[in-house]
């Protein structure tokens, strides 16, 4: 509210005509500037914008995965932090002191890729971001879809047993969440529970030429790779997780990931049905509906409406493409729903919960509620 010339007891008539009229001016201007204040549409994303703490980076922890031929696993680390006081903004912050204020912090999984452009946002909300090195997107579908997922359990097992040198007491791997991007997203997707169905792959492989919607040379290669040397690829995942009762892969997961959050995944026709009904966490996923390369509707819709957990949302950003994570205004809505999702399900945050709810999504006008449909 503007204050009143007799609330502020300063006196418009006294002095010069130039004195009144500057006076008069100041006092319009400021009225004018607080009006244009009052009538600014609010960000509805209020958890895009960054939380309460600082962020620090640690680029490198190393650790080695003996029951997988020596294979290296490195790690780039997210954390809430202290900064000096007037430090500069940064990117980065590496190697700031750890803010020990609320510790332990619940901890998300990724690649470090994906970690890159959330990491430092979930950092200030107060989670710390282990993001694993060299994991990207590959073409066609190879060893990565046994690889990736194994390298981040094996990560998580890590930072649970091993405390990180400067990061003493910081993380608990207990309230464990995963997070990921296309390639990434189907790394979290592997870890809801979730189990590769063998029959369901192999049969839709020996479909595909036929498909209607016709598919392309292209994704035919793309999906169907490991089909022309399955026993080479099960071999390559060992018997520890193709060991099975009832056809279906062991889950590539563990019991300390209470939550995951894939966007923009893929994986339908390696789980199936059968293998997406074993999803047993609370999940969110968030798309493009006119994502192409991870398909909207033959990965995201089909992986959506056969997960067999109860809890799942489905969030649809009208008109985006694959390219959304490129997008800085798209970003910002992933961060918010980030923020609120894993902040609901690993902090304990209960009022977080109506920021990522069907009323939130449809009061948005470039958001849908599940599965999307022109109207």
């Amino acid at each position: 509210m503007v204050e009143s010339v007799e609330q502020t007891g300063e006196d418009l008539t006294g002095g010069s005509e130039e004195e009144k009229m500057r006076r008069l001016t100041g006092w319009l201007l400021m009225a004018g500037i607080l009006g244009l204040q009052a009538c600014a549409p609010k960000n509805p994303y209020r958890l895009s914008e960054a939380g309460t703490y600082d962020f620090g980076t640690k680029l490198e922890y190393a650790f080695v995965d003996t029951s997988r031929g020596e294979r290296a696993v490195n790690i780039t680390v997210w954390y809430p932090a202290e900064l000096p006081a007037g430090a500069a903004p940064s990117d980065y912050n590496y190697d700031a002191q750890p803010d020990r204020s609320e510790a332990p912090y619940p901890l998300i999984l990724s690649s470090a890729k994906v970690g890159s452009i959330f990491g430092p946002h979930m950092a200030s909300h107060g989670f710390v971001v282990v993001g694993v090195k060299g994991l990207d997107y590959y073409i066609p579908w190879d060893e990565n879809l046994v690889d990736q997922p194994l390298d981040i359990l094996f990560a998580l097992e890590q930072v649970a047993t091993t405390p990180l040198e400067g990061l003493e007491g910081m993380i608990d791997a207990g309230r464990a969440g995963t997070m990921g991007y296309s390639f990434d997203g189907y790394n979290s997707l592997a870890m809801s529970g979730v189990r590769v169905d063998p029959d369901f792959y192999l049969s839709q492989c020996e479909q595909a030429g036929s498909m209607s919607p016709e598919l392309s040379d292209f994704w035919i290669d793309y999906y169907c790779s490991p089909a022309g040397n399955w026993g080479e690829f099960s071999e390559h995942a060992g018997a520890e997780l193709t060991a099975s009762t009832d056809g279906l892969w062991q889950p590539m997961t563990d019991e300390r990931i209470k939550a995951v959050m894939p966007m923009g995944p893929e994986g339908a026709w390696l789980f199936g049905e059968r293998g997406l009904a074993f999803a047993d966490r609370p999940v969110l996923i968030l798309c493009g509906t006119e994502d192409v390369d991870s398909d909207y509707r033959r990965e995201t819709v089909y992986i959506y409406e056969h997960l067999g957990t109860t809890d799942k949302r489905l969030i649809s950003f009208a008109g985006e493409e694959h390219g959304m994570i490129e997008s800085e205004e798209a970003v910002a809505k992933m961060k918010h729903f980030a923020a609120a999702f894993f902040g609901y399900y690993l902090q304990g945050n209960e009022d977080f919960a109506r920021y990522f709810s069907e009323d939130f999504v449809k009061r948005q006008e470039d958001l849908a509620w599940g599965v999307y449909t022109e109207e």
